[in-house]
């Protein structure tokens, strides 16, 4: 009976052992980036009839990138179909206006598996809800923390999943010749946007999704 307790034990330590090392390894990629809180959508303050001159972002110059994470690891992806403008108006960053439309079936990441169980409706519905779309409603100079300061804080209605929700996040925002360059990290609580699926039981899916723009919006004529 010792000699099977110290067995029992001994698979016991293994088996805490493994876990320990399985967390340690898979941190949140969310961790010390920026969150982006949902609130209720707000109205736009900008007037859409405002003459500017407008830059195109494509998938040909720019990036809309994700991470998404789980307890014993995370998985990178990227939307591959999506279109948008950044509307600079009277030279000015902080009145000009951002909107962009992905494609949620464009979605694509690794395994291929996943891909197809992400188009669900475990996870984005692509069916139901093909078009994922943001339109910045204010631009304000400031924003991120004291270690990442950024220079403007972008605020604007995402609607994702069929949900509507106004979110607000730093951004870096430059124009440069003929184009304008922006990039920004932070991070979305998916359950805000009705995407509940927990995961397995014992590799329960983390709320909070990273959400990566790096945008070389050119100018149209």
């Amino acid at each position: 009976m010792l000699h099977l307790s110290r067995a029992r034990r001994a698979v016991l330590s293994l088996t805490l052992a493994l876990s320990l090392a399985s967390l340690a390894g898979c941190d949140d990629p969310t961790k010390g980036q920026a969150k982006a809180n949902a609130a209720a959508p707000v109205a736009s303050t900008a007037g859409s009839a405002v003459a500017g001159s407008t830059y195109a972002i494509t998938p040909q110059n720019s990036k809309v990138e994700w991470t998404g994470s789980k307890v014993t690891g995370h998985h990178d992806g990227s939307f591959g179909s999506f279109s948008g403008a950044i509307t600079f108006v009277g030279g000015a960053i902080e009145k000009s206006r951002v909107t962009i439309d992905i494609d949620t079936p464009s979605l694509t990441t690794v395994p291929e598996n996943l891909i197809h169980h992400l188009k669900t409706k475990d996870f984005f519905s692509v069916e139901e809800f093909p078009k994922a779309t943001f339109a910045s409603t204010s631009i304000k100079a400031g924003g991120g923390s004291a270690d990442k300061p950024a220079g403007f804080q972008i605020t604007g209605n995402l609607t994702l999943h069929g949900v509507t929700k106004s979110i607000s996040f730093p951004a870096n925002i430059a124009v440069v010749g003929d184009a304008v360059n922006a990039d920004a990290t932070f991070s979305i609580n998916r359950k805000d946007f009705n995407i509940n699926y927990p995961g397995k039981v014992d590799d329960v899916i983390r709320d909070d999704v990273l959400i990566k723009l790096t945008l070389h919006a050119t100018k149209t004529p």
